[in-house]
């Protein structure tokens, strides 16, 4: 009788020991801060990345920029913060946004700070000493590559100098494709992660067979510099759809002007920003979409963005650019009409060929129903958790 007692407390013991470690452990979690510069209600990427870290147990806080015509923010297993600033655009808005983001971060309690792209990567840099917190780099794109960037040299020169100061002392970062990661290795001899901007998985959102409705076309993303609306404008004249662009940028406005100089108005629709749960229901019912890149600059001609992977997952075949890390995806999959220029006939050719031969279009569509069973976030945030959980115990 008196062993039984002995082995009940004893293992009395051991369950409320346990249950005093979990309680201690869910009071000190690990902090992580993500740093960017847009509205967080449109930024997919991010979203994913910090929902499946806070899933895993991190505590985790996104910080993003409050715009004038910013939506309240979507409920998040994670903390979101919005930084206000006078300024909308030019280095006068990056130098206001990184002094405020400097402050917040130099008094926000944290373990961790992790600089989305480079122009948030300076405050987190200065903070990260100041307070000795480890420090992440995330590059989501060559940002001095960029068209808007390489076509200005005094604009270059200043982003340049940062990147050649501050990315040499991150030695922990990841980026989204293989010729980036081995670019900054060649400048700056760092080793980072590669983990791709995959959506997550969906296999209720593709359009019915059977469902008849006019075709359109969508293209889902930053309206930019260098993203071809140039030539892709001119096109829809010989174009026997509708385009739907959806997204906003610097170029937007220059959108409007072409649309109205090729009078295309009743052919192109522009929605601006719509929320991912929107974009996600939207894009399944286009025929098809465009992830079209001018060559100007390695961060075009080197890609390998969002909507690419989004299109697939929607169940969509979609005409795209023909560069290296597009046709390796390409070439395993079969999955897009690739086109080796941006020329308006060049672009009218390829859409035309998509809505008109439906044995290629059929073959493409099968193709990407097949390749979001393994181009999807459940397979890429394996490697995501992997690399903070080897950055937390380093």
């Amino acid at each position: 009788m008196t062993g039984a007692v002995s082995s009940c407390f004893i293992s009395a013991t051991c369950t409320l020991r346990i249950l005093y470690l979990l309680s201690l452990n869910s009071f000190n979690l690990t902090k992580i801060i993500f740093t960017v510069t847009n509205d967080l209600s449109y930024d997919q990427r991010m979203q994913r990345i910090c929902h499946s870290l806070a899933t895993e147990g991190w505590d985790i806080v996104l910080i993003g920029r409050q715009m004038k015509e910013s939506i309240p923010l979507k409920t998040a297993n994670y903390s979101q913060i919005r930084l206000h600033c006078f300024f909308s655009k030019g280095l006068v808005f990056y130098a206001e946004y990184n002094l405020r983001l400097f402050f917040y971060l130099l008094f926000r309690k944290t373990d961790m700070i992790c600089a989305i792209d480079l122009d948030t990567i300076l405050p987190c840099y200065f903070v990260s000493i100041l307070r000795n917190k480890k420090r992440v780099y995330d590059a989501h794109e060559l940002f001095t590559e960029q068209k808007e960037i390489i076509t200005r040299p005094f604009i270059h020169s200043i982003w340049l100098m940062l990147e050649k100061f501050v990315v040499p002392r991150f030695k922990s970062g990841y980026t989204v494709n293989e010729f980036i990661k081995e670019e900054f290795s060649r400048r700056y001899k760092v080793d980072y992660a590669v983990i791709r901007n995959l959506p997550v998985f969906n296999n209720s959102n593709t359009k019915p067979e059977t469902e008849k409705t006019k075709p359109f076309i969508i293209y889902q993303g930053a309206v930019n510099e260098g993203r071809s609306f140039e030539t892709l404008i001119p096109a829809m004249k010989e174009i026997d759809a509708k385009l739907v662009i959806c997204g906003k940028g610097n170029f937007f406005t220059t959108v409007q002007e072409l649309i109205i100089e090729n009078h295309v108005s009743e052919k192109v629709e522009l929605k601006g920003y719509l929320i991912p749960d929107r974009l996600r229901e939207l894009t399944p019912k286009a025929r098809f979409g465009l992830t079209l890149f001018e060559s100007t600059g390695l961060n075009q001609y080197q890609s390998l963005s969002n909507r690419f992977f989004d299109y697939i997952m929607a169940g969509i075949p979609q005409v795209c650019v023909d560069y290296p890390e597009y046709r390796k995806i390409n070439d395993e999959f079969d999955i897009a009409f690739m086109i080796g220029n941006t020329q308006t006939n060049t672009i009218v050719s390829a859409m035309n060929n998509l809505l008109h031969d439906d044995v290629l279009y059929g073959r493409l569509k099968q193709n990407c129903l097949k390749a979001r069973e393994t181009l999807n976030w459940e397979h890429e945030e394996i490697k995501l958790k992997a690399f903070w959980k080897n950055i937390c115990t380093s």
